[in-house]
């Protein structure tokens, strides 16, 4: 595996994986690796001949008073488990490297997608995590780029950004992946107290019980919000939102009838955690695949 720090290095790699006719699929991550980031790993081996994963805790994307500082930043361990995935380059850049003149010099603004959800409380994340994907999109000039659904309002945003800056590279989601409770994997749930982390998998349980009671019960997406809602609180967490939105696009809708996602964020403790759980039935207009270009 080679392992690089620099954008030149990242294009000297790829330009002798290109002239030998290979394919690339690059994930990008924050680190802290986990059986998510190793679920995006396999599916992007099986999309692509050659893989990249990147490693960049990216200070654009945390407001003031979040946890910068503090994220876990594992890059051995991490070197390891991507070794052992069978990865091609591990792409660790500095962050002077990717913000060459400071961070805020330039920045990637996208609309409508990121209204609302996780933007109520993180104005300015969206913001980040475009402009650094953008720039990993430039530096890495992929085949695919793999996402996990788990940071669904994340992944839409991607999707569009792509599609507005016309980049030619094709977004592919994987599922979310959940340890046996329920739980969705992320780096931050290590921040979880041992009490919290058994209460942490009532999120999960939340919108499962919300969207079957919807159903059952013939209520509106404001209904269903409604159960989310007080499921949370009965489980002991502290709701920051639930919404009901279209799939695969975020637009609002005050119906169940048709392809929806529950969207939820909750605090234990010191800790957010976010989740959502898709529902109703497809709707072949919608861009709603997995991939889109």
């Amino acid at each position: 595996m080679h392992s690089v720090h620099t954008v030149a290095q990242l294009h000297e790699v790829l330009a002798d994986f290109r002239r030998a006719g290979d394919r690339v699929a690059l994930v990008p991550t924050m680190g802290n690796l986990h059986a998510g980031h190793l679920a995006l790993v396999e599916r992007a081996r099986e999309l692509a001949d050659r893989v990249v994963v990147s490693v960049f805790v990216n200070p654009a994307q945390f407001a003031p008073g979040e946890d910068f500082e503090e994220y876990p930043r594992t890059l051995e361990a991490d070197r390891e488990r991507l070794l052992e995935a069978g990865v091609d380059v591990l792409f660790a850049p500095r962050t002077g490297e990717m913000y060459p003149d400071g961070v805020g010099a330039v920045t990637v603004r996208v609309d409508r997608v990121t209204e609302g959800l996780c933007s109520g409380t993180r104005p300015d994340f969206f913001t980040g995590v475009a402009t650094v994907v953008t720039k990993l999109l430039v530096a890495a000039r992929p085949d695919w780029a793999v996402f996990g659904k788990k940071d669904y309002q994340q992944w839409v945003t991607v999707r569009r950004l792509v599609r507005n800056l016309l980049l030619d590279v094709e977004i592919e989601a994987v599922p979310v992946v959940r340890e046996e409770d329920g739980l969705a994997l992320s780096s931050r749930n290590r921040y979880l107290s041992s009490a919290h982390r058994e209460m942490a998998s009532g999120l999960y349980r939340a919108l499962r019980t919300a969207v079957r009671t919807g159903e059952n019960e013939n209520l509106d997406a404001r209904g269903v919000e409604r159960e989310a809602w007080t499921m949370l609180e009965a489980a002991g967490l502290d709701p920051e939102y639930t919404e009901v939105r279209r799939r695969g696009d975020l637009e609002t809708v005050t119906d169940l009838q048709g392809p929806r996602v529950l969207l939820a964020a909750a605090h234990l403790g010191g800790t957010r955690l976010i989740d959502n759980l898709e529902f109703g039935s497809p709707d072949r207009t919608l861009e709603d695949s997995g991939s889109c270009r």
